[in-house]
């Protein structure tokens, strides 16, 4: 998600504040007076170095996450989608420390820069909305169909979503972004049809991942009458919980600047939000899996195949071998 591009070029103001070339939100800042200018600009400073301390936190931590699950582990329908979301919260966090340092530290045309923030960090915020989605309704299926999930469910479901949700949003960028330099002058009526487009697919995926979830929650406390709630189930609802509280407000934010041209929050403190929902996942991940009562260190891997729900059932010639949990024992 990204601010709109319009055809006309904007006026220097707002592009440094779509930008953030300047550590204000909005140009009308020059009205206030000097003291409250001066005090909105620190906090927003700060507001600035802590959202790039979490975002290269959150990138050691998810490239951890894609080490283990791609070279380390072996891999599980639900394990592909986990690889995925963690490539698309590399990818946002890793965009977003590198656009802002270039910015700090480079003299660059802000036009090249605002295209690569568009393309760059909505292709990966939408990816990341995306999986989630995919995730919770999977989990959610598995829950309402137990016996269709078990015996029914193609084998390669969870490559073939990822592939074809990496292949949509990566088509969507990369026209939008092609279409921008070709012909910048005579596309209002596209980049309206592109921010309706968004919003929509933005909206969808929120009502899908609001619906299954509050489905999970509702049988995760139906359950947890009779037996403790698998690990799976946990961190799917703390990761949904997570992007909502976090990642959501950056999508509102820019689906109102989209058709009301005006912001209802600072874009700084979205940017935080969103920065730190792509960095809690791992650490998520790696908190369900640890076994605290147990003494001494586990390795990453095996904390993280526990979260997933991969329990370790003994050896063949020498190896560890692990099966996943399906998790549909509470059905």
């Amino acid at each position: 998600m990204e601010p709109p591009t319009m055809a006309e070029s904007p006026p220097a103001e707002q592009l440094e504040s779509v930008l953030h070339t300047t550590v204000e939100t909005s140009t009308n800042w020059s009205l206030d007076p000097p003291t409250e200018a001066a005090r909105k600009s620190v906090s927003l400073h700060w507001a600035e170095i802590l959202s790039l301390v979490v975002a290269l936190v959150g990138l050691v931590g998810n490239s951890i996450v894609l080490w283990l699950l791609g070279f380390r582990t072996q891999r599980s329908p639900f394990s592909v989608y986990i690889l995925n979301l963690a490539a698309a919260d590399a990818l946002f966090l890793g965009s977003y420390f590198g656009l802002r340092m270039w910015v700090i530290v480079g003299d660059l045309d802000l036009v090249i820069l605002d295209q690569l923030g568009r393309c760059l960090l909505g292709l990966s915020y939408r990816m990341g909305l995306s999986l989630l989605a995919a995730i919770s309704t999977e989990r959610c299926l598995s829950v309402l169909f137990p016996l269709w999930y078990r015996c029914h469910r193609p084998k390669h479901t969870s490559a073939a979503v990822c592939a074809i949700l990496w292949a949509l949003q990566g088509l969507f960028s990369g026209v939008f972004g092609a279409l921008y330099f070709l012909n910048k002058d005579d596309l209002d009526d596209f980049y309206f049809v592109f921010d309706l487009v968004q919003f929509s697919w933005f909206l969808l995926l929120t009502c899908v991942l609001g619906v299954s979830s509050l489905t999970l929650v509702l049988r995760v406390q139906c359950s947890s009458q009779r037996r403790r709630p698998p690990r799976l189930y946990l961190l799917v609802l703390l990761t949904v919980l997570v992007f909502l509280l976090c990642g959501l407000p950056l999508g509102v934010f820019y689906a109102v600047w989209s058709f009301k041209g005006f912001p209802i929050m600072f874009y700084g403190l979205s940017r935080l939000l969103a920065c730190v929902n792509s960095s809690a996942n791992p650490f998520i991940y790696f908190f369900l899996g640890s076994q605290w009562r147990r003494r001494g260190r586990e390795p990453l891997r095996v904390v993280l195949q526990r979260a997933l729900g991969e329990e370790q059932v003994g050896s063949v010639g020498g190896r560890d071998t692990s099966h996943p949990n399906t998790l549909d024992e509470l059905s």
